[in-house]
């Protein structure tokens, strides 16, 4: 089983993109982030015609999730990050598909850091380290999938230094993805690749992708019992360099059958 994540940039613009990505690779199950569409715009038809089933949970302009399965039911189980009510962002949604969790996630970005922005960030990793917590306890194969934002260890970052007061590489804010692996998820490139440099992200300016200044921030989080079905990983990072592509690549693992 091949699951992959894929932060679009905007999936009505960059469609013709997704969809060359999904018919060269066909990953059985994708999570797509940063939508920036409402509800009504998701182009459930174009995904549909390319053997996509979706389930989405949309916002006007900004953020915004979805899971694909590739003719395959979805069963969705989740909308929205448990811990607060009054959230109004689209950056969780989870579903049952293909006898895993797929937990598909866009974490807040943080920035300008200190402030506002950066405190719901935090807040918004407690609530996901509360749910991840409860998802284990379910005893069920789970994957957590998604743009986290968060550089994990200088070897995520091109040029550590120039990124110490930045909120994707803030010590809280990578003690917090810290203390979440900790709960007993794997990351699933760290383990493929513990000591490589891999980025999943290069930004628009500067010639940051042909000079390979990246971050990888795009991250698959799996419970214990996935652990010892994880056959490959790894990032389509010729994606980054097409036309009008987003500024993520997307990134995939591989899943051996029960």
């Amino acid at each position: 089983m091949k699951i992959a994540t894929y932060n679009v940039n905007g999936v009505n613009g960059r469609l013709p993109v997704l969809l060359r990505w999904l018919e060269e690779t066909a990953p059985d199950i994708v999570c797509l982030q940063e939508l920036k569409a409402p509800q009504e715009k998701f182009p459930v038809e174009s995904l549909q015609a390319a053997g996509y089933n979706a389930i989405w949970h949309g916002q006007k302009s900004w953020n915004g999730v979805a899971i694909l399965a590739h003719n395959t039911e979805i069963k969705e189980t989740k909308r929205g990050l448990p811990g607060d009510p009054d959230d109004e962002q689209s950056r969780y949604i989870e579903a049952f598909v293909n006898g895993i969790v797929i937990g598909c996630l866009y974490l807040p970005n943080g920035n300008p850091a200190p402030g506002p922005k950066l405190e719901y960030k935090l807040r918004w990793f407690e609530r996901l380290q509360a749910h991840a917590t409860t998802l284990l306890k379910y005893g069920m194969p789970v994957v957590l999938a998604g743009d986290y934002n968060v550089m994990p260890t200088e070897l995520d970052v091109y040029k550590p230094e120039r990124w110490i007061d930045d909120a994707l590489f803030r010590p809280e804010v990578r003690q917090a993805f810290k203390t979440l692996v900790e709960q007993g998820w794997t990351d699933a490139i760290r383990k493929i690749y513990p000591n490589e440099t891999i980025y999943t992200f290069w930004d628009y300016f500067r010639n940051a992708y042909g000079r390979d200044a990246g971050l990888r921030i795009d991250h698959f989080l799996l419970s214990p019992d996935l652990d010892s079905r994880l056959l490959a990983a790894g990032v389509n990072r010729d994606v980054r360099g097409w036309e009008k592509s987003s500024d993520h690549a997307p990134v995939w693992i591989e899943l051996a059958d029960l």
